[in-house]
């Protein structure tokens, strides 16, 4: 299944998408956007609300998914 970097680091910590989307205040129609469509633009709130509902430095997260940008 294609996945995109936010997806891909979700799916490696084993990470609830609903539980997180409920937490953040996100429809889980739009975390399954963000982890599975390249098109979604991820916004800097959305990283750093992901980031601490799930226990991680934003930072962390952030360098995770904007790795490939040069």
């Amino acid at each position: 299944m294609n996945m995109t970097r936010l997806g891909e680091f979700l799916d490696a910590r084993s990470i609830n998408k609903a539980e997180v989307a409920r937490k953040i205040g996100t429809s889980n129609q739009r975390l399954n956007e963000l982890t599975k469509n390249p098109g979604a633009h991820l916004r800097a709130s959305e990283v750093y609300l992901i980031a601490k509902a799930i226990g991680t430095d934003p930072c962390e997260l952030l360098d995770y998914v904007c790795q490939d940008l040069k």
